[in-house]
């Protein structure tokens, strides 16, 4: 049996991504690892996949997506980079993997994933929930389960897909949902990927959702998870912790630990651990805030109003073989 693990990133990303393929090879290392690239290399970077443990490099303009530029202008650096994960997924189950795992490029494994694996044998995808149960303070009711209505129910920084007939509509329907309509659009009932999954355990029953307190651990549900280590062990409410996903590993997200740590200081050892390796796999020769579509051809950055205006204005912009020339080109069109 073929298994294939793949993330999406841009360049500024590949740090996170370094380590993530890093721990899949310490406890996966039979599995294959791919990455669906959302960008282009910077002058006088020279991007060796071998180097970084990545056995299959995808670039975006690669996976057949119509009209492809055009397509991509319409979104900035995070939508994109979860749009093209149902157009990847689809890609790698028609090239024969018989089990495809997805992760985000800011995870680490800590165990291996066995119960994904297992779960495959009977089911045709796995999703994970953000929350597991109840919370019990109203705060965390604010972050955590009103959270979810708004960003939803399942962590799309995790799935898992198997090669069969249920596995691959499932994958359709997600890919077709995600070219057209991957916003961060909260007000208009979308979160990029995310809430699209609300609807798949209706529409495809053969779905398993893993209520497992170890995987896709984060800030979130830290509140329910609880991170103890241990003489070497490491747990999560209880379980053995096999990924956490460390978003915003800024002021930011070090704030979200905080309030639900609730003194624990076990989080921040593995927030050191994993600054380490960020420091340890830093990416040389490619300059900060780095992203290829982030600007036109002549250096200037793309404004969230040129791409609401390049999508309002959708069908016609299909005629533009390349938006990303000339901002000109898009406030005539639009016009």
């Amino acid at each position: 049996m073929k298994v294939a693990c793949f993330t999406s990133a841009s360049f500024n990303y590949l740090d996170r991504a370094r380590v993530l393929f890093e721990t899949v090879r310490e406890f996966h290392p039979d599995w294959e690892t791919w990455l669906c690239l959302v960008d282009e290399e910077p002058p006088g970077f020279m991007f060796e996949p071998r180097a970084d443990q990545i056995d299959r490099v995808v670039r975006m303009t690669d996976l057949g997506i119509p009209d492809c530029l055009s397509w991509a202008f319409e979104h900035d650096i995070v939508e994109l980079c979860t749009a093209v994960k149902g157009q990847m997924l689809c890609h790698m189950l028609e090239q024969g993997i018989d089990r495809v795992i997805y992760l985000d490029p800011d995870t680490a494994l800590f165990a291996p994933l066995t119960e994904v694996i297992d779960l495959l044998a009977h089911h045709s995808a796995v999703l994970t929930p953000h929350q597991l149960s109840p919370e019990t303070k109203r705060q965390a009711v604010i972050d955590n389960e009103i959270g979810s209505l708004k960003y939803g129910i399942y962590n799309l920084g995790f799935f898992a897909v198997a090669n069969t007939d249920a596995g691959r509509a499932f994958a359709r329907w997600w890919r077709d949902r995600l070219l057209e309509f991957c916003f961060d659009d909260v007000a208009n009932g979308l979160f990029t990927d995310q809430k699209w999954c609300n609807h798949a355990p209706v529409f495809f029953p053969e779905l398993a959702v893993l209520r497992h307190k170890g995987y896709n651990v984060a800030s979130w549900n830290l509140g329910q998870r609880p991170i103890r280590i241990r003489d070497g062990r490491i747990t999560a409410g209880g379980d053995p912790l096999k990924f956490f996903h460390f978003t915003k590993v800024t002021h930011v997200g070090e704030l979200m630990l905080e309030r639900y740590a609730e003194g624990n200081t076990d989080i921040f050892e593995l927030l050191v651990w994993y600054l380490h390796r960020l420091k340890r796999h830093a990416v040389a020769g490619v300059p900060a805030n780095w992203w290829h579509y982030g600007k036109y051809a002549d250096g200037r950055l793309i404004t969230k109003r040129d791409r609401l205006a390049h999508r309002a204005a959708r069908l016609a912009q299909r005629d533009l073989t390349n938006p990303f020339a000339s901002p000109d080109s898009i406030v005539q069109t639009s016009t």
